[in-house]
């Protein structure tokens, strides 16, 4: 049934608990797992840069050392699970990043996880699962997980 599983992932709780589900179903179908994480270039592209003294030092820096993170993590968690893993990090808006990786990759899901928040918040800010659901033609899962607000 499924060959190829995308998980995108951010590192947040919701990412986690998607992760579950995504690692069981590569397990239980025998699928690859891809496992994205985006660094969003909105976020570090809204700072001057004036504060650090050279790239390296740099908030998309830091926002690629939590994308490693949370790759390696659930890397260890579906290889202990005989899953089999591809990674990636890629640099971009990532909703549409998502859905290119996915096309590029032929992947047969989408996993994605979303935080069960207020529609007064999702109508302010919306967020990259929405996006992701209304830009992919490809299956997707949604794996909601509660926040305390």
């Amino acid at each position: 049934m499924y060959d190829r599983i995308l998980l995108a992932t951010d590192g947040t709780e919701a990412s986690t608990d998607a992760a579950t589900h995504a690692i069981e179903l590569a397990a239980d179908t025998g699928a690859t797992l891809h496992v994205l994480y985006v660094v969003d270039e909105n976020v570090y592209s809204a700072y001057s840069g004036d504060e650090y003294v050279d790239e390296a030092e740099g908030p998309e820096h830091g926002l690629e050392e939590v994308g490693d993170e949370a790759i390696d993590e659930i890397r260890d968690r579906a290889e202990s699970a005989g899953v089999e893993v591809e990674s990636a990090m890629r640099h971009g808006t990532p909703s549409r990043t998502i859905v290119r990786y996915a096309d590029d990759e032929d992947v047969d899901l989408i996993v994605l996880g979303t935080k069960h928040r207020p529609a007064e918040y999702r109508a302010l800010l919306g967020s990259v699962t929405d996006r992701v659901l209304r830009l992919t033609a490809r299956p997707a899962t949604v794996i909601k997980t509660t926040v305390a607000e």
